[in-house]
């Protein structure tokens, strides 16, 4: 097996005789659950696996036919409210969805790749109160749509899980919701008819101790009783979890009231959320007499941080190629490798931009601290953020910020430019974001489907050979993307200290 991409390491960047640095923490190395933002809108993700009627329970609770909700392998749906119903397609690699009817007959366009996400926009009341999105089977999530399944969970703030009565609970979802249980994401389960009924599984049956005949018992209470005992023998943390069983429009009416009143009860928990005035927002701040050497000790920070994403990436984009080599060898084959690097490179992007976002907030709290003589507010902090913000425009430093890597079919990384096209990345958007530098945002282009759907081209060292060289030109148009950010914010953070320090008050 050939070695996959390793950590690159720039010697420039060494940063080990200074010991003083105040370093940018200890970066999260991989994605979870996130509390959500005041401003992140209300959602219900759903979840469950292939079999369990998932797409009919969702049409059930919006009164729409089940065909409207057909989304293609892989992508993710997105139902909001609007006035006018509409549907459209965001592809990777594209600035402008594609369009197609949002009535039931309609055809969706033919498109090179899977979109990451399809929007349907309908004028349902219950939309009123969250925003409904629907997730692949869990089944063909693998490690990295785990991985962006929980970040979504978490911004949302409520997962339904959907389950059929004849199904068992498989490992990865048991972790999965193992996950989410400890967080303040609202849990909810939905079980469906069997094949057969409402008759249990033999295992769920077992750890419910469900003997019964079913002439003495009510087989939808012993067939929910037996999905919950077998989750909890697993996640005792989900006791308090609710269950409906989902038949028909009748039985589902119990599951919308659920979610509407939680949607109530989330909704002025996060509106108490945010202050109207924060803290230092509006107050003047004075800088201190003599900050010291506050602007070599930013240099040092920036690029130390640089370097330690950097790494981690490197490492990350290693187990990535490996799960790669896995999946050709032992799993689908070649036409299932531009699926699994897709799902992974929506985590790696998530992943990147995390670590730059914890870092960029650290590397700015100490160096406000330094000048300031304590540490900010939070009104202060976002003051300063805020100024840094504007100021990247003035420092670029080669190019847009707003950039989307797209690995192609000859194993290259092309750019694409601009918000919309980084808009089209994104399984679940969020409706705004308060950091300070864009999201990272890494994707394959439709012509890697198309080559490696071809049929025969089922050469396994080739396709070994081709996503190293692929995951090599990622790791270094990562660490290109990664080392000019961090080089922006120091010109920009710099300038705004400068100036606090030249008028001895912050004018941010």
């Amino acid at each position: 097996m050939k070695q996959g991409p390793l950590p690159s390491v720039d010697s420039s960047d060494d940063v080990s005789g200074h010991t003083e640095l105040p370093s940018c923490g200890p970066l999260p190395i991989r994605t979870g659950v996130t509390g959500p933002t005041p401003e992140e809108p209300l959602g219900v993700v759903a979840v469950g696996p292939a079999g369990a009627e998932r797409r009919t329970v969702l049409a059930t609770l919006l009164g729409l036919d089940p065909v409207m909700l057909t989304v293609p392998a892989g992508s993710w749906l997105v139902v909001r409210h609007a006035k006018v119903p509409t549907r459209a397609a965001f592809v990777p690699g594209y600035r402008q969805p594609y369009s197609y009817g949002a009535d039931r007959d309609a055809a969706g366009p033919a498109l090179a790749r899977p979109p990451r996400r399809v929007e349907l926009s309908v004028a349902e009341p219950l939309l009123r109160h969250f925003t409904l999105v629907d997730t692949p089977d869990t089944g063909t999530l693998g490690v990295a749509g785990v991985r962006v399944l929980l970040d979504a969970v978490g911004r949302a703030g409520a997962l339904l899980f959907v389950i059929a009565a004849d199904q068992a609970f498989t490992a990865t979802e048991l972790n999965l919701l193992a996950e989410v249980a400890p967080t303040g994401v609202e849990v909810t389960f939905a079980v469906t008819p069997g094949a057969a009924g409402w008759g249990p599984s033999g295992e769920c049956a077992a750890s419910a101790g469900t003997f019964a005949s079913p002439d003495e018992v009510d087989p939808v209470a012993v067939t929910v009783e037996a999905h919950r005992a077998a989750l909890l023998a697993a996640v005792p943390a989900l006791a308090g979890a609710r269950w409906f069983p989902v038949a028909d429009a009748a039985s589902a009416a119990d599951l919308r009231r659920a979610l509407v009143g939680w949607s109530a009860r989330e909704g002025l928990q996060r509106a108490s959320a945010d202050p109207p005035v924060l803290p230092g927002q509006h107050d003047r701040v004075a800088v201190v007499a003599d900050p010291g050497d506050w602007a070599e000790q930013l240099d040092r920070q920036t690029r130390s941080c640089s370097q330690r994403i950097r790494q981690h990436l490197a490492l990350e984009l290693a187990n990535i190629h490996l799960r790669a080599v896995q999946e050709i060898v032992f799993g689908v084959g070649c036409p299932g490798l531009p699926d699994l690097l897709d799902r992974e490179m929506a985590a790696l992007s998530l992943l990147a931009t995390t670590q730059c976002d914890h870092a960029v907030r650290g590397i700015l709290s100490d160096a406000a601290a330094r000048v300031l003589g304590a540490p900010p507010a939070e009104g202060v902090r976002r003051r300063i953020a805020t100024a840094v913000q504007y100021g990247l425009t003035d420092h670029r430093n080669g190019g847009d910020l707003d950039r989307v890597l797209l690995i192609t079919s000859t194993a290259g990384v092309a750019n694409l430019t601009g918000t919309d096209a980084i808009d089209a990345l994104a399984g679940y958007p969020a409706s705004s974001r308060d950091e300070v530098l864009p999201p990272v945002a890494v994707a394959l282009s439709g012509g890697c489907w198309q080559q490696w759907r071809t049929p025969g081209n089922a050469d396994h060292n080739a396709a070994r050979a081709w996503s190293q060289r692929a995951l090599r030109e990622v790791e270094l148009g990562l660490s290109r993307e990664i080392s000019r950010r961090f080089e922006v914010i120091r010109l920009s953070l710099g300038a705004v200290l400068s100036d606090a320090v030249d008028h001895g008050i912050l004018l941010a």
